[in-house]
């Protein structure tokens, strides 16, 4: 989809904010930000970046993860997929960087979830590296999961690799707390 931007000062992006972003958001429109001459940035709907996820889906989604008090970095992948990143605890061990990425499709196709973890002979991943969170065992449901869905999984995850680091073997379903 071709954009046409058109110029906007900074003094009229202060002036009415709610009304550029919905502009950009419903409208589409999409803008250069200039401040005096220079030019210093731009204004695009998130359907550029993401031309097959809804943008209110995305929005809901964010939304519920502030809700539940999940504080998350957005960033965009060099394959233009949503990443949401967050900072996750694992029993002792530092936090760990966890990324959850919505590829072009979702929720149609299920997000992917990797975590800086140092030892690459980790069970339970797919072969890129991706957690191995929705497959044989558990479906994903894009009418009943979610990114928040996905975070509390990751979590799971993350208690059953802190077991399997002790004993030696990944625990089954229920046994990650167990000595």
């Amino acid at each position: 989809m071709p954009l046409n931007f058109r110029l906007l000062s900074m003094t009229e992006l202060r002036s009415k904010p709610g009304e550029i972003f919905d502009r950009v958001a419903e409208g589409g429109e999409a803008f250069i930000i200039a401040q005096g001459e220079r030019r210093k940035a731009c204004l695009v709907p998130m359907s550029v970046f993401f031309p097959d996820v809804a943008p209110a889906r995305i929005a809901d989604e964010i939304a519920e993860l502030q809700k539940h008090g999940e504080m998350t970095r957005l960033e965009i992948t060099e394959e233009r997929e949503l990443a949401l990143r967050f900072s996750c605890a694992i029993p002792g061990k530092d936090d760990v960087d966890v990324r959850i990425v919505l590829p072009h499709g979702y929720p149609s196709v299920p997000p992917r979830v990797y975590a800086d973890l140092e030892d690459g002979r980790i069970p339970h991943r797919w072969q890129d590296g991706a957690l191995c969170l929705y497959g044989v065992l558990s479906g994903w449901n894009p009418g009943r999961h979610n990114a928040l869905t996905t975070l509390n999984l990751t979590r799971e995850w993350l208690e059953r690799y802190s077991a399997w680091r002790r004993l030696g073997a990944w625990p089954r379903s229920g046994d990650a707390h167990e000595q």
